[in-house]
């Protein structure tokens, strides 16, 4: 069906929201704030995009996609008086926990001083470089902060737009030039090859590793991976910079907490309101030239809304290429959306538990917090470069990166009393499985993503030899699963890579990396707009800002 008219739809809304994820609400309520009506459009039945909590086993619930909490932005959380909601984020005792091939581990945490101390067990020359090392990231994150919130230029025919290149530009040449040198190899250059210069301990350098392919298809020592590492290291808890923390009730009280600030603020939401169509319109007199404009939805069931503003808070290939006709955008942005690259080769599991995971290494702690940290089973850059040729060359790594956080140690609301709850977040697993020794193999095929499930069940049991023997039950959720569950194009937990052709002005395209958009009235406030993937609330943020600049200006 063309939905493209000389005529828009009479207008119901000042803004229709495409998609009720955790940005979506987000640029929502920074939009009522400032009078407009607007409404939200979730094509699922529960409000919250992939930060959500979702029982997956009879009395067993968990975050079903995103699963950790860093990221999110202060300013949004005290802005939107998420807290007021019910919102609690609680620091992790410690932060991550890496059991070794030769029986033993690493512990990072729970301050400063204790990583500091586990590193000196295994090279006093790295003790001695990590503050070093720290202070470089710090001093990185400062810069990648400070952009955070900042529109990227896109016409430099406009005063802000040269004055934002000219004052960043300004920022980086005020630097000494070892400092520049620094941040241009922190973000042009592979995550090992940083980590290989700096240190020669095996786990420390997986510790870091590990967060340069996060969600990220690629080895850490591909290059642009210690962009990746960067990316995830801006974040906060509590005021707390650089840690991680867990949301009590789920990643879904997040999105929760916010859709009770949206209703508040008279923002009409919707749930299992898929959206058809965006429709668009053309000056009357002019049909086939001029700038198209958004100008209302079409639902699935029928229905028809009609807003001046669109706002589109799902990933760019979905948005440009699935609610749009092909000639209501300019032929060369069309093509590059369709180069767009997506794919983190992510698998999502949740499991639910007897009892808590035995882990067989020894530990320099006698306690067990290492339970209630991020447990890295991935122990060295060699581990994580061979899971990902192993994915290039068939389709999955034998010997996958596992990422588990038993969440149940923190919040007790996620499991009856005595059983547990595990995330398990694992890498490479492509979400293309043609390959040539094993032609036609997919992850429709539900056999193929319960071995997969198998693979990663064995892989922690190797670790944790009651793991097996203790489970209750699991989901598991290929790329292709999360693809069609949550909507992300490639299984793609970031709305699109994270390469250095796919950030700041180019994201998602040069000419619109500032949420807007080839069509007039549609805009892109998701993960696949500046700053990127992640659950900060940062692209909802900025795209608000920029469509109350242009209600302005209009």
């Amino acid at each position: 069906m063309n939905t493209s008219s000389r005529k828009p739809p009479a207008a119901d809304f000042d803004a229709l929201v495409i998609g009720g994820g955790h940005n979506g609400l987000t640029c929502a309520c920074y939009l009522a704030r400032a009078g407009l009506r607007v409404a939200v459009f979730e094509r699922r039945g529960v409000i919250g995009g992939a930060a959500v909590t979702e029982e997956f086993h009879p009395g067993f619930r968990n975050s079903a996609a995103s699963y950790t909490v860093s990221l999110l932005d202060a300013g949004v959380i005290a802005e939107l008086g998420l807290a007021g909601h019910g919102l609690r984020v609680v620091e992790r005792p410690m932060q991550n926990f890496l059991p070794l091939p030769d029986g033993g581990s690493f512990s990072a945490g729970p301050t400063a001083a204790d990583t500091l101390e586990e590193v000196r067990r295994f090279s006093a020359r790295d003790a001695a470089r990590l503050p070093a090392f720290n202070e470089m990231l710090g001093r990185a994150v400062a810069l990648l902060r400070d952009l955070l919130h900042r529109t990227p230029p896109t016409d430099l025919r406009r005063g802000r737009d040269l004055w934002e290149l000219l004052r960043f530009g300004s920022g980086f040449r005020a630097l000494p030039l070892a400092r520049q040198r620094e941040l241009h190899e922190l973000f042009t250059r592979s995550a090992g090859e940083i980590l290989d210069h700096w240190f020669e301990c095996e786990p420390l350098k997986a510790l870091y590793g590990f967060d340069s392919i996060v969600g990220n298809y690629a080895s850490p020592y591909t290059p642009g991976s210690a962009y990746v590492l960067l990316h995830h290291a801006f974040g906060e808890v509590n005021g707390k910079s650089g840690i991680w923390g867990h949301a009590i009730g789920g990643m879904g009280a997040i999105t929760q907490a916010m859709a009770a600030e949206a209703r508040r603020l008279g923002v009409h939401i919707e749930c299992d309101a898929p959206v058809e169509r965006i429709i668009t319109s053309r000056p009357a007199g002019r049909i086939g030239g001029g700038r198209v404009r958004a100008s209302g939805i079409r639902l699935a069931d029928g229905r028809v809304f009609g807003a001046p503003n669109i706002i589109g808070n799902l990933g760019p290939k979905p948005l440009f290429l699935g609610l749009l006709q092909p000639d209501d955008l300019p032929e060369d942005f069309r093509s590059h959306i369709e180069r767009w690259r997506v794919g983190s080769a992510s698998f999502r599991m949740n499991v639910a538990l007897a009892e808590l995971p035995r882990f067989s290494a020894r530990r320099s702690r006698t306690d067990d917090t290492h339970l209630s940290s991020g447990i890295i089973i991935a122990p060295s850059l060699g581990y994580m470069d061979r899971a990902y040729a192993e994915a290039r060359l068939h389709g999955v790594s034998g010997a996958p990166v596992v990422e588990m956080l038993v969440s149940s140690t923190l919040d007790d609301t996620l499991a009856p009393p005595g059983a547990h709850v595990a995330s398990l977040f694992c890498q490479h697993f492509d979400y293309d499985l043609a390959r040539p020794d094993a032609p036609g193999r997919s992850w429709a095929d539900p056999a193929m993503r319960e071995a997969a499930a198998q693979l990663i069940i064995d892989t922690v049991d190797a670790q944790a030899p009651n793991f097996r023997a203790s489970l209750l039950g699991h989901s598991a959720l290929s790329p292709l699963d999360l693809e069609q569950r949550f909507g992300l194009a490639g299984g793609d937990i970031f709305h699109g890579a994270l390469g250095l052709d796919q950030l700041w002005a180019a994201r998602p395209a040069l000419g619109y990396g500032d949420y807007r958009t080839p069509l007039e009235g549609l805009y892109l406030c998701g993960s696949g707009a500046h700053p990127g993937g992640g659950v900060t609330g940062v692209p909802g943020r900025n795209a608000a800002r920029e469509i109350l600049r242009d209600k302005r200006k209009g």
